[in-house]
């Protein structure tokens, strides 16, 4: 009966942590909008955001393993989510990273997948795809 009972409560502890998301952004409004609709999900939580290629390189670095899903936008202020995307090859196995733009052409979507993506999806038109994909990762 403890046993089970502890079984239970490990379950229970495991699927009520938050995934947690690096955001690599450069536009203030989309990141001000992503934040709170991941928080919405009940299973993600934003811990940290880079506007750059060289500021999210430099995140991801100093947390190794830390987090569960970077989301990256493929256009940046300085450098692009191409780069960040190269970066976490090599992240552990349970890491995620997708790629969210509004540039999803044939070669964006080859270079990003080539790159070590997970997935890529379309800011435009594929935002609840996007979030189906976060509450699939959480559980993964």
């Amino acid at each position: 009966m403890r046993a089970s009972l502890m079984r239970n409560r490990s379950l229970l502890w495991m699927y009520t942590l938050a995934l947690a998301v690096f955001l690599v952004e450069d536009n203030p409004r989309i990141r001000e909008n992503l934040i709170p609709a991941l928080a919405d999900l009940g299973s993600a939580s934003v811990m940290a955001t880079a506007e750059s290629e060289q500021e999210a390189i430099g995140w991801l670095a100093r947390h190794k393993g830390q987090w569960d899903l970077a989301v990256v936008d493929f256009m940046l202020k300085e450098g692009t989510g191409l780069g960040v995307v190269k970066w976490c090859d090599g992240r552990e196995p349970n890491q995620r990273v997708v790629v969210l733009t509004n540039y999803p052409t044939q070669a964006t979507r080859s270079a990003c997948m080539a790159a070590g993506a997970d997935a890529l999806f379309d800011k435009s038109t594929q935002l609840d795809e996007f979030f189906d994909y976060c509450l699939i990762s959480d559980r993964s």
